[in-house]
């Protein structure tokens, strides 16, 4: 039996979930935006519903109360979600809001280079190494000049671009780093993320792609049921920033005395 307290607690996840539905429909539409016909199969998005915060019947509860955003039809033989309208608006990543809040897209000073890699400019990414590794000059010199090298926005259509030019091999780096930033808990499985290799044009050695850029995902297991997390979104073990629904189990849980299974894996600082 749950106690009064308990019962209260529960009540609030109606109010978590009226929160949650314009997140999860922003983050939709982001997500098919992001594909390269702009349209995913559902049984794709199913695979990650729990991660995106989707409820299970997504496609009756949600996806018909906003027809001028999605529609389901056959692409390819296969039943898809398809985007309605583009919004340009839409069409910023995780990356460069954070940045703009820095102020760095505007900033006039000369950007500066740091010792872990960080670099503040507009095509910069946040690095974080694990706290033994020491990367010798070599190294940070190539970092550096990743770090500064332009490359084109992961909403611009992939078949544009060549995989083999450093600048589009630096763009499915910020496809990766945005796809993360959509889920609730900035993570996905290795086998998750390659459900997407097509709709998205992920490399064929993807796991390299991963592990090459360790300051910025990290990687449990490196194996088959590895998970990949984005660095910068943890402080340690915990989440940095919480949705309403992820705020309201972390308050049903305390209630309840358990602990969290999946909070136990974290990217370390």
């Amino acid at each position: 039996m749950l106690t009064e307290k308990a019962d209260k607690v529960a009540l609030e996840e109606d109010e978590a979930r009226v929160q949650m539905e314009p997140i999860l429909v922003k983050n939709l539409r982001k997500l098919l935006m992001l594909s390269v016909d702009c349209a995913l199969p559902l049984e794709t998005i199913q695979l990650i519903e729990n991660d995106l915060g989707l409820p299970s019947d997504f496609r009756q509860s949600l996806i018909p109360k906003y027809p001028q955003f999605f529609s389901v039809k056959d692409v390819n033989g296969r039943t898809s979600l398809q985007l309605e309208n583009w919004d340009s608006f839409l069409a910023v990543t995780a990356r460069e809001e954070r940045l703009a809040c820095e102020g760095v897209l505007n900033s006039k000073e000369k950007a500066r280079v740091l010792k872990d890699g960080n670099y503040f400019g507009p095509f910069a990414f946040q690095m974080r190494y694990p706290a033994g590794f020491r990367p010798n000059v070599n190294y940070l010199k190539e970092v550096q000049k990743w770090q500064k090298m332009e490359f084109p926005s992961p909403y611009l259509n992939a078949k544009r671009f060549e995989l083999a030019d450093p600048k589009a091999q630096k763009r499915v780096v910020a496809v990766l780093h945005e796809l993360l930033s959509l889920t609730m808990e900035k993570r996905l499985t290795s086998a998750q993320i390659d459900a997407f290799h097509s709709e998205l044009r992920l490399p064929a050695r993807l796991l390299l792609c991963l592990i090459k850029h360790h300051g910025i995902f990290y990687i449990t297991n490196k194996g088959v049921r590895s998970t990949v997390i984005l660095k910068e979104a943890y402080d340690g073990s915990n989440l940095i920033c919480k949705c309403p629904l992820l705020l309201f189990r972390d308050k049903f849980i305390a209630l309840t005395g358990r602990r969290d299974i999946d909070s136990c894996i974290s990217a370390p600082t």
